[in-house]
């Protein structure tokens, strides 16, 4: 993904409220497994770090990696995932063609 396409993802997630929330426990099977849930329905999910804040990148990294998404961006305490439907005809959210 490049940077014009994060940026419109980023405009897309703007009125969008956190989809999941990371507390004390950071990430446990259940957060991946609700935010799993969340891509599956939404395509493009907010989540809000509300401890481990120093370490939202690495969570964030981590986060990626285990459900296949992309970052789009991380804005202040709260970072923004995206993930096509693996269903074609699901797909919400068409993203613009890379430029050059």
């Amino acid at each position: 993904m490049n940077s014009h396409q994060r940026k419109y993802l980023r405009g897309l997630a703007h009125h969008l409220k956190p989809a999941v929330l990371i507390g004390k426990s950071g990430i446990t099977p259940e957060v991946l497994q609700t935010t799993e849930a969340a891509l599956d329905a939404h395509e493009l999910i907010k989540i809000k770090f509300i401890d481990h804040k120093e370490d939202k990148k690495g969570l964030t990294e981590a986060i990626c990696r285990e459900t296949s998404a992309q970052q789009a961006g991380i804005i202040g305490h709260t970072a923004i995932l995206y993930r096509a439907s693996r269903k074609p005809l699901k797909q919400k959210i068409k993203l613009p063609a890379p430029t050059r």
